[in-house]
C-alpha cells in the first residue's frame, strides 16, 4: 500500500524513526559493512522501499538510485538482482528515470538482460519498458530512447518473446515491450 505523510505518522508513532532518517541509516550501514550477505539484505530492503512514491524524494536525496546502479556492476548476482529490482520499482517516476538515465543506467540495465538470474532479467525488461513510456519520455532525450531501442535489445526481446514454452514470464514481458515500443 502506498504511503502518505499522515499514514506514515500513524505507522511510525510518537517515538518512531522518520522514513528519511531510516533510509539514511540503511545507506550508511551499506557503506560501512564489508559482509556480502548484509549488503544483499540492505539493498533488498531499499528496493522494497523503492516501489512507494512516498519514498521517491528520499531515494533521490540520499542517492539510493546511484547505489542501485552501482550494484549492477558488482560480481555478486544477488546485489545485481536487488539493485535492478530497486531500479525497476522506482523508474516509472519521471524524476527517478532522469537520474537513472543521467547516471549511465540504460547500458547497465541492458547488461542485465543476459543475467542467469530470472528476477534480474524480469526487472531489466520491465525497467526498459518503463523508461520508454510517455511519463518518462518527457524527461528523456530522443537519443536516450534510441539507446534502449537498439537492434541488440530488440533481438534479445524477440528471443525472450519466443521463449514462451521455456519461460512464460519472459515471453509475456518481452511481448509487452515489443508491442508497445517496436513497430512491426
Amino acid at each position: 500500500m502506498f504511503t502518505n505523510e499522515e499514514r506514515q505518522k500513524q505507522r511510525t508513532g510518537k517515538y518512531g524513526t522518520p522514513r528519511e532518517q531510516y533510509l539514511q541509516e540503511l545507506v550508511n550501514e551499506f557503506q560501512q559493512t564489508t559482509e556480502e550477505e548484509s549488503k544483499e539484505q540492505i539493498v533488498a530492503h531499499l528496493a522494497n522501499f523503492a516501489y512507494d512514491p512516498y519514498n521517491y524524494n528520499f531515494l533521490r536525496k540520499l542517492n539510493v538510485l546511484d547505489l542501485f546502479l552501482d550494484c549492477l556492476t558488482e560480481p555478486n548476482e544477488k546485489l545485481v538482482e536487488f539493485g535492478v529490482g530497486g531500479i525497476c520499482n522506482s523508474c516509472a517516476d519521471a524524476a527517478n528515470a532522469a537520474v537513472i538515465v543521467k547516471n549511465g543506467g540504460i547500458l547497465l540495465i541492458i547488461s542485465c538482460l543476459s543475467s542467469p538470474v530470472q528476477n534480474t532479467v524480469l526487472s531489466a525488461i520491465t525497467s526498459l519498458y518503463y523508461l520508454c513510456t510517455p511519463s518518462t519520455e518527457a524527461v528523456l532525450f530522443f537519443f536516450e530512447i534510441a539507446e534502449i531501442l537498439t537492434p541488440q535489445v530488440i533481438e534479445a526481446m524477440r528471443k525472450y518473446e519466443d521463449a514462451q514454452s521455456v519461460n512464460i514470464k519472459f515471453s509475456n514481458l518481452a511481448k509487452a515491450f515489443l508491442g508497445k515500443h517496436v513497430k512491426s
